[in-house]
């Protein structure tokens, strides 16, 4: 059972871990999520062995600790914002900013169906049984994803 576990991880480990960092704009947290997610799914492995995809049960708590985190951390930077003056630090690479930054402003329903359509290479029906939403559901969420993009780095673009 610890072999099988040790492939399941080596064969998820990698395209978990670029999907977190789609979504969260961090590679070190989103490893850090990854690895929590698989450390979970390890205590429960004699269960989740038997799903059809174990890979959706890890990505589903990886993006349930991905909101925690930031729920916390936005309770945290509330705090801090009367408390002292932050640093100003230089941005990274202005369209990798753009990006990271094009993305956060989509609904987070629309911002999975990108990640994990586009950078996990799932189809749409596997996000639409994932998510619990009819496949149009999915189709509908990109589309509106695409545009909003579009027009946000297309505006940025022009800048």
């Amino acid at each position: 059972m610890e072999q099988e576990f040790a492939d399941f991880y080596a064969e998820h480990f990698p395209s978990l871990c670029k999907q977190l960092y789609a979504y969260t704009g961090d590679r070190g947290e989103a490893q850090e999520l990854v690895q929590e997610a698989f450390s979970r799914g390890w205590a429960h492995w004699a269960k989740i062995r038997g799903y059809d995809e174990p890979a959706a049960w890890v990505r589903t708590v990886a993006w349930r600790l991905a909101i925690s985190r930031w729920r916390r951390a936005r309770r945290a930077l509330t705090f801090l914002a009367g408390q002292r003056e932050e640093p100003v630090v230089p941005p990274p690479d202005p369209a990798h900013v753009a990006l990271v930054a094009a993305l956060a402003t989509l609904p987070a329903n629309h911002r999975r169906a990108i990640v994990l359509h586009y950078l996990a290479d799932l189809p749409i029906a596997e996000i639409a049984a994932s998510e619990r939403v009819a496949d149009g559901t999915v189709k509908s969420w990109l589309h509106r994803g695409r545009a909003a993009l579009a027009a946000q780095l297309g505006e940025r673009a022009a800048r």
